[in-house]
C-alpha cells in the first residue's frame, strides 16, 4: 500500500482504537450501572429491528446510505474550531465531524485548506490526479516557509488528506466567523451553551462524575449534556482564547494517564466528540424533520448530479472549464496591457460561446438531478443502519505493485471487484427517463 493510503488508514485505525479503548476505560470507571444506561434495548415483547448492511445488490443503495447518515445526524451539538493553524488538523477535524455525525461546524478565523500545499493546476486535487501531485505541488510549513526537502510521497500524503477533507465538507454545514466575539454572539442567539476544552486545573472532567459534580449532583433535564451545546477547540499550541474561556458555561478536559498532558488537536477532537455521544446517546439523530428534509433535498440532488453525466459529458465539461480558465488568464493579460498573441485573441473571442455551452450542460444537469430525486425526497427509502462498506466497495488508493505484494494480495482493500447490478449512475438515469415519460 502506498504511503498516502497507508498513513491515512493507519491514522484512522489508531483513532478508532483510541475511541474504543477510551470508552472501555470510561465504562469501567463508571461501573456496570452506567454502562447499562447507555444501551438502548427494545421494549418488552418488541422485536429488535434487523441491521441493514450496505451491499452492492441493495436496491436504491446510495440513497439509502445517504438516508442512513441523515437519520444519525445531530444538530444539538456544534463543533467550534477556534483559530486552528494547521491545515492537516483542520482537514482531519472535518472528516471526524462527518464520520461521527455532527452536521454543523463553526470555524473562527478560518484558513484555506490548501495552506500547506500549493498546486500549479487550477483543477485542484481529485482522485484522477492524486498520483501526479508531486509533479506540480509546493509543500509549505504551517508557518509559511517552503519545505524544500519534501518528498513526492509526503506531497501525495498531504494531498490525500485535503481530498478526504473536501469530500467530508460536501456533507457538512460549515459556517465561518472572522472573530471569536461574533461566534459567541451567534451561539447565544441560537440558544447554545458553550463548553470550551481546556487543560487548566479548573476544568471539569468530561465524565459522568465530572459533569454531575459541576452540576452539584444534578443533570440537564435528566441528561448529562445540555439540549444544545457547542464544544470548542482552540489552537494546537495554546488552546482556546481567553475570550472564549471567559464566555464558556463549562470548561472540560479528557482525563489523561501519562506524562503527556495533551493530545494532537484532531485526535482530541475525535475523543471528546465521541465521549459526548457516550455520555448522551440521545445526541445521535437529534435533528428536526425539517432539518432532515433540507439535507435530503441537498444531498440527494448532489448524489444524482455526481452520477448523471456520461463519461463523454464529463470530459466535455472538463475541457470547457479548462478553456474558460485559459480565457480568464488571457483577459487578465489584456487588462494589464501585456502582449496578447493572435492565437490567444482568437481563443478569447470564443469565450462567450464556450461559456454558454457549459452553462447549458450545468443547467440540464441541475434540472435532471432534481427530477431524479423529487419523489425520493418526499418519500425517502428505509435507511442503511450499518454504514460499513461492503467488501466490494473497499478498494482504496494503492499502487499496482502493492496489489501484487503477498502481504496484501486479494484483500478487500486491494482487489477491485466489478459491480454492475443496481449501479447508482444507471439508477438515477432511469429515474430521469421515467419521469420524462410520466411528464409526456
Amino acid at each position: 500500500m502506498n504511503s498516502s493510503a497507508s498513513s491515512f488508514l493507519a491514522g484512522a485505525a489508531c483513532t478508532a482504537a483510541a475511541l474504543l479503548l477510551y470508552q472501555s476505560c470510561s465504562a469501567k470507571i463508571s461501573g456496570d450501572q452506567s454502562t447499562s444506561k447507555q444501551t438502548t434495548k427494545p421494549a418488552d415483547g418488541a422485536v429488535a429491528e434487523a441491521t441493514c448492511f450496505d451491499s452492492p445488490d441493495l436496491d436504491q443503495r446510495i440513497i439509502r446510505k445517504a438516508e442512513g447518515a441523515i437519520c444519525k445526524r445531530t444538530s444539538r451539538l456544534i463543533i467550534v474550531v477556534e483559530r486552528c493553524t494547521n491545515d492537516h488538523n483542520y482537514s482531519a477535524i472535518l472528516r471526524t465531524a462527518e464520520a461521527l455525525g455532527v452536521q454543523n461546524i463553526w470555524i473562527i478565523s478560518p484558513q484555506t485548506i490548501n495552506a500547506t500545499l500549493e498546486l500549479d493546476n487550477t483543477q485542484g486535487t481529485d482522485e484522477s490526479n492524486i498520483d501526479k501531485i508531486a509533479e506540480n505541488a509546493t509543500m509549505r510549513r504551517s508557518s509559511g516557509p517552503v519545505v524544500r526537502a519534501a518528498t513526492d510521497t509526503e506531497k501525495k500524503d498531504r494531498a490525500m488528506h485535503h481530498l478526504y477533507a473536501r469530500k467530508a465538507t460536501e456533507w457538512l454545514t460549515v459556517r465561518d466567523f472572522e472573530d471569536t466575539k461574533t461566534c459567541i454572539k451567534s451561539l447565544r442567539e441560537e440558544g447554545y451553551q458553550i463548553w470550551a476544552t481546556d487543560l487548566g486545573q479548573e476544568a471539569s472532567c468530561l465524565t459522568e462524575d465530572g459533569i454531575r459534580q459541576h452540576l452539584g449532583g444534578g443533570t440537564y433535564d435528566g441528561k448529562l449534556i445540555p439540549n444544545k451545546v457547542a464544544i470548542v477547540f482552540g489552537t494546537e499550541a495554546v488552546g482556546c482564547t481567553t475570550e472564549m474561556l471567559n464566555a464558556a458555561d463549562l470548561r472540560v478536559y479528557l482525563p489523561l494517564r501519562g506524562f503527556a498532558d495533551s493530545l494532537n488537536l484532531s485526535v482530541a477532537t475525535a475523543l471528546v466528540v465521541h465521549q459526548m455521544f457516550v455520555l448522551d446517546p440521545s445526541l445521535e439523530g437529534a435533528m428536526t424533520e425539517e432539518e432532515r428534509r433540507e439535507l435530503r433535498q441537498a444531498w440527494y440532488v448532489k448524489l444524482a448530479s455526481q452520477r448523471l453525466l456520461s463519461a463523454a459529458d464529463k470530459k466535455r465539461r472538463g475541457k470547457l472549464t479548462a478553456y474558460l480558465e485559459g480565457c480568464a488568464e488571457i483577459e487578465k493579460k489584456m487588462k494589464a496591457g501585456e502582449v496578447v498573441y493572435k492565437e490567444e485573441r482568437e481563443k478569447w473571442s470564443k469565450m462567450d460561446a464556450k461559456r454558454a455551452e457549459l452553462n447549458a450542460i450545468e443547467e440540464k444537469l441541475a434540472a435532471d438531478s432534481k427530477k431524479a430525486v423529487k419523489e425520493l425526497v418526499d418519500n425517502p427509502p428505509s435507511p442503511i443502519t450499518d454504514m460499513r462498506r461492503a467488501d466490494e466497495h473497499r478498494i482504496c488508493f494503492v499502487g499496482k505493485n502493492t496489489k501484487k505484494a503477498s502481504p496484501w494480495q486479494d484483500m478487500p482493500a486491494t482487489r477491485k471487484i466489478a459491480v454492475t447490478k443496481y449501479a447508482t449512475a444507471a439508477f438515477f438515469r432511469e429515474r430521469v427517463a421515467t419521469n420524462e415519460e410520466k411528464k409526456d
